[in-house]
C-alpha cells in the first residue's frame, strides 16, 4: 500500500501541483500560533503542553480517521493515505523555483536568476554571483527533498496509516514557528518543540545522508559526513549537505560576499564548485535517491506478501 500510495502522489502531484504556503503551511502555520498564544506563559511545561494538543491530537485525530475507514474498506483508507502524503510532501515544493534558477543561469539571466532565489528561500541575493547562486539553489535542494520528501516518506512508513507524515509536518512547523522569536528572551515555552522534533528528525537525517551516498560518490560522501556537518550552524541539516556534497563533488558552503557584507558559512563537500551543471547532476542524485526508496519499498511489500 505505502509503494501504490507513492506512485499515485507523484502521478497527482505532476498532474496538479499544490500550492504549499496557502494550503498547508499557512493553516498549519495559524493553528500553531493559536496554541501558542492560548498556552505560551514562558515555562517548559506550558510548551509540553502545547506541543501535545497542536502536535499529537491532530494525529491522533487523524489516526481514528484513519482505522474506521479500513474498517469499511482498505480502499477508502488508502485514498486517505494518498490525500495525506500529497499534502505533506512533495517535489514541487522546491523543483519549481530550482528549475526556473537553472534555466535563467543556462541563458546568463543572472538578474532573474537573483530574483528567482530571493522568492524562493526569501534572502538577499545583492550582487551574488552565478557560482553563489547555484550553491544555494543546490544546498536548498538538497535541505528541501529531505524536509518534503525523504523524511516524510520514513514516517508514513514507520507509523501507521498517514499519521507518520502528518506527524513530521506539523512537528516541523511548529517548531519553526514558535522558535521564530528573539532567542534572547528568557522564554522556555518552545524549547521542547525543538527538542522533540531533533528526536523525531533523528533517523529520517541519517536515512537522507545514507540514500545520497548509495546512489552518489559513497566514499566522498562518507567521509564529508563524518567530518564537516560540526561546522555548519545547523549541524542535523548539514549531515544531509555535507552527505549530499560530498556525493555530487561539489563544493558547497563558503563564505559568502552580498551587499558588501560576508557571510561565515563553513566548506561542506570536496571537488570542484558549483555550477548549473551541478544543479543538474544535484536533480539526478534526488531522483536516483527516490528510486532507492522506491524499490525498497517494493521489497519491503514483496517480503510482507511472501510472508
Amino acid at each position: 500500500m505505502s509503494l501504490l500510495s507513492l506512485i499515485a502522489v507523484f502521478l497527482i502531484e505532476q498532474l496538479q501541483p499544490l500550492n504549499y504556503r496557502r494550503a498547508i503551511a499557512e493553516p498549519l502555520g495559524a493553528w500553531a500560533d493559536f496554541i501558542e498564544s492560548s498556552f505560551n506563559a514562558g515555562a517548559w511545561r506550558h510548551g509540553v503542553i502545547a506541543w501535545c494538543i497542536a502536535v499529537l491530537g491532530p494525529v491522533l485525530v487523524l489516526g481514528a480517521i484513519y482505522a474506521g475507514l479500513y474498517a469499511l474498506s482498505p480502499i477508502l483508507a488508502w485514498v486517505l493515505n494518498v490525500g495525506v502524503l500529497y499534502l505533506t510532501m512533495g517535489f514541487r515544493q522546491f523543483s519549481h523555483h530550482y528549475t526556473e534558477i537553472q534555466l535563467a543561469l543556462r541563458l546568463g539571466d543572472l538578474e532573474r536568476a537573483r530574483q528567482l532565489l530571493a522568492e524562493w528561500q526569501g534572502r538577499s541575493t545583492y550582487d551574488l554571483g552565478s557560482e553563489d547562486i547555484a550553491r544555494l539553489s543546490i544546498e536548498g535542494a538538497l535541505a528541501a527533498s529531505h524536509r518534503h520528501v525523504f523524511a516524510v516518506l520514513l514516517w508514513f512508513i514507520l507509523l501507521p496509516g498517514p499519521c507518520g507524515a502528518l506527524l513530521y509536518r506539523i512537528s516541523a512547523i511548529v517548531r519553526d514557528r514558535w522558535n521564530a522569536g528573539d532567542a534572547a528572551l528568557p522564554n522556555q515555552f518552545p524549547v521542547f518543540s525543538r527538542k522533540v522534533f531533533g528526536i523525531i528528525d533523528w533517523l529520517p537525517l541519517r536515512v537522507t545522508a545514507s540514500a545520497f551516498a548509495i546512489v552518489g560518490d559513497f566514499e566522498d560522501a562518507v567521509y564529508c559526513w563524518r567530518t564537516q556537518p560540526a561546522q555548519w550552524p545547523d549541524r542535523d541539516l548539514g549531515i544531509v549537505l555535507s552527505s549530499g556534497a560530498g556525493a555530487l563533488g561539489v563544493q558547497l558552503g563558503r563564505p559568502l560576499v552580498d551587499g558588501g557584507e560576508v557571510s561565515d558559512r563553513a566548506e561542506l563537500g570536496l571537488g570542484d564548485p558549483p555550477d548549473v551543471d551541478f544543479m543538474q547532476s544535484a536533480v539526478g542524485l534526488v531522483w536516483r535517491a527516490t528510486v532507492l526508496w522506491m524499490l525498497l519499498l517494493f521489497l519491503l511489500g514483496l517480503a510482507s506478501q511472501v510472508g
